[in-house]
């Protein structure tokens, strides 16, 4: 007999057994909401109560199982009592499927994350169909939240508490096998058909069955929050956590408190503690953060909310790359990954063949953690065609130039490329500092020139900033973001300027540390600084990093092409320190082994280390700043030129500015990007430490007009 509701399916067979099938009416996946949880409330009551049925299989009418709770309400939710009894709730549904005396088998036929797993795991036995692109964790921190339907009492229970700990800290999504190995499902099968079938089969051998934590013999697998080897960890992982979030993310707090409490007391009670935890951070300015941008505008721009609209959608099937350095070897990866023909063209044949061997050595890295079989690196190699010949381009359909950030040097190799090709085939420049506009002048059709900014290394990093040159199509525009979207990444879209979006706004993190160091800041206290901001790391390990050298470099193409205009580059501080360490003291860099820091020798271990000499190439001032006033100068820096660069247009949408902040150049993701932290901050009170700030340390500090027209206004960024 079958009865279907607008969201699941109920069958029951001649043996009693029911299926359960989930199917939300007009999303493309299912999501825990009260259109997917009326119907299935339903369900759960009607096998707990009908003694005809002997036991109940939970699948999906879908291509996954469930995707985790529905993002719009949690977000919109203001009240943390609405919070707390959303999740009270759901678990007191949960606990019905647990204690029906009635076997519930989880079917998994596909993706399962969140709240989904958490249904999954309220069931007595799981299965999953065998396929590596299938999903299954509880990413909930990634989004500054915890698991608020048991997850945080069930894992460990399950698997212990220190296993459970990184998975639920971490939000580390597992395949199938892996998922199994850990203890988080019971068995495989290789197709639905086989599924469905293993699922009955364990229903019917098991019509009595018990969740361990409600057998009263249960004990946690590795010991409770009591037992000795759990009690070291727990005593060592907040101050863990907090090293690694500089205490700016509540949610691995409120995680590890979930644990240790819940592994103190009983289940139920747990499942309560997790509640209060999880009301906390539904309304928490982070989670509303992260939430807002890393789920909502990523979703708009990976859905092509900046690609142009009615041109049709293009595969780009080969692909040239100029210069097989760190940058064109990764861009040659990424494009042969998936299934493209590269050409990977350099001056000498050795140097192509090295930028190739970069391919190699990824894919044998991956051969040695079982992610691919020997058999397939030639396959992917045979894609990638290492020369020095032009001629070797024919059939590209397009270029990407990625050779050293010298104009007359790109102008070289665009004119030659084109001889081969003609002027037709889009031709992208990964410049990351020169404008487009003028890397263009090289090319006999403006219209079909773009910028690719690709950011290092390229096969780790999920952004790519196009650059609109002032003549650039929009045909073009749609094929380098077609591109993009093809090889994985996430695009952004920017007018042209100099430094563009990211390398522009990127630099005054790293200038303003430079400025505080000429200043007489401590260089620890300035790296610390950094941490505590939320980014990634300090603006003096960064501008080891990224290479002084290089800085000086750009700085001195820059003075030149002011010069070339008629104008003088108006000095800095952070001017001097970049000189100073490259000419004066020879420091240019962790590439040379020594910059900021020293580096420990290539081939060696070690940590690096503040360079010593810093003090008295750089006097410390007898008064110290304010902590405080370090981390505001250096946020505050970021967010002014951010809206810069969004009253000039060189971005357009709030989305493009706040994704490309935290992938660009990781600007402090628990801020939600540099537009959103003025949002959260109060544009009205940023207006003024802005001002404050700009009275004391200069103009870079001034908002921008139109600002402080926002402000007056009481509005916020918004697209």
């Amino acid at each position: 007999m079958t009865t279907s509701t607008s969201a699941v399916t109920f069958d029951v067979d001649a043996d009693g057994i029911a299926t359960i099938s989930l199917d939300l009416p007009g999303r493309p996946m299912n999501v825990i909401n009260e259109n997917l949880m009326q119907p299935l409330v339903e369900a759960i009551g009607r096998v707990a109560s009908d003694a005809a049925i002997k036991g109940a299989i939970l699948t999906s009418g879908k291509k996954d199982f469930i995707a985790g709770a529905d993002i719009d309400f949690v977000f919109s939710i203001t009240e943390p009592k609405i919070a707390f009894d959303l999740a009270e709730d759901l678990k007191k549904q949960l606990r019905k499927i647990e204690l029906c005396g009635k076997p519930f088998v989880a079917a998994m036929n596909g993706t399962t994350l969140g709240g989904g797993l958490e249904i999954a795991l309220a069931c007595h036995h799981r299965i999953a169909i065998d396929d590596a692109k299938t999903k299954i964790g509880l990413p909930e921190v990634k989004l500054g939240l915890l698991p608020g339907g048991g997850g945080t009492q069930r894992l460990p229970r399950l698997i212990g508490i220190q296993a459970s700990a990184p998975l639920l800290l971490e939000g580390k999504e597992l395949n199938p096998a892996a998922a199994k190995q850990q203890g988080l499902i019971h068995d495989l099968a290789k197709d639905r058909a086989e599924l469905l079938a293993k699922a009955k089969a364990w229903c019917l051998a098991n019509p009595k069955p018990i969740q361990p934590w409600d057998d009263k013999k249960f004990k946690f697998p590795g010991g409770d929050s009591k037992h000795p080897a759990v009690v070291q960890v727990l005593a060592i992982a907040p101050s863990m956590a907090n090293a690694k979030t500089q205490g700016n993310y509540p949610a691995p707090r409120n995680i590890l408190s979930a644990i240790y409490e819940g592994g103190i007391v009983d289940f139920d009670t747990g499942c309560r503690i997790e509640s209060r935890y999880f009301a906390e951070l539904v309304v928490s300015q982070v989670s509303k953060n992260m939430i807002g941008t890393l789920w909502f505008q990523l979703n708009g721009i990976n859905k092509g909310k900046s690609r142009p609209a009615g041109i049709e959608k293009t595969k780009t099937q080969k692909v040239g790359i100029l210069g097989a350095g760190m940058m064109g070897a990764g861009i040659a990866y990424v494009s042969a990954k998936v299934g493209m023909q590269v050409v990977l063209l350099d001056t000498a044949q050795e140097s192509a063949d090295k930028g190739k061997a970069y391919s190699a050595g990824l894919l044998d890295k991956d051969i040695k953690k079982g992610k691919l079989l020997p058999t397939d690196k030639e396959a992917f190699l045979s894609q990638i065609l290492a020369t020095t010949k032009f001629e070797d381009l024919a059939g590209c359909d397009l270029i990407i130039e990625a050779v050293f950030e010298d104009r007359a040097i790109k102008a070289d190799v665009t004119k030659k490329t084109e001889a081969v090709l003609g002027a037709n085939v889009v031709f992208a420049s990964n410049t990351s500092t020169l404008p487009i506009t003028g890397l263009a002048k090289a090319h006999s059709k403006a219209e079909n020139f773009i910028g690719l900014h690709f950011f290092s290394p390229v096969d780790k990093m999920p952004l790519v900033e196009i650059i609109m040159g002032e003549k650039t199509s929009k045909e073009t525009l749609a094929k380098g973001f077609d591109y993009v979207q093809q090889i994985r990444k996430t695009p952004i879209v920017v007018n042209d300027s100099r430094g563009f979006y990211t390398s522009r706004v990127f630099g005054t993190y790293i200038s303003e540390g430079m400025a505080l160091l000429a200043e007489g800041a401590h260089p620890r206290s300035i790296e610390v600084a950094g941490l505590q901001a939320g980014m990634p790391v300090g603006p003096l390990a960064l501008s080891d990093e990224v290479s002084i050298s290089l800085a000086l470099h750009v700085l001195e193409q820059t003075r030149k092409d002011y010069a070339a205009e008629g104008k003088v580059l108006e000095a800095r501080s952070a001017d001097t320190v970049i000189e100073k360490m490259c000419r004066t003291l020879d420091r240019p860099g962790k590439k040379a082994g020594k910059g900021f820091y020293d580096y420990p020798a290539a081939g060696t271990k070690g940590e690096k280390t503040l360079w010593k000499g810093l003090a008295e190439a750089f006097p410390l001032a007898k008064n110290q700043p304010e902590q405080q006033e370090l981390i505001d100068r250096m946020m505050f820096v970021q967010a002014v030129d951010a809206a810069r660069c969004f009253e000039e247009r060189v971005v357009t949408t709030v989305a493009d500015t706040n994704i490309g902040s935290i992938f660009g150049w990781g600007f402090a993701p628990h801020q939600g990007g540099a537009l959103q932290f003025i949002n959260a901050y109060g544009p009205g009170k940023f207006v003024a430490r802005a001002q404050s700030l700009a009275a004391k340390f200069g103009a870079r500090f001034a908002p921008p007009k139109s600002l402080i027209e926002m402000a007056k206004a009481g509005k916020t960024y918004q697209d």
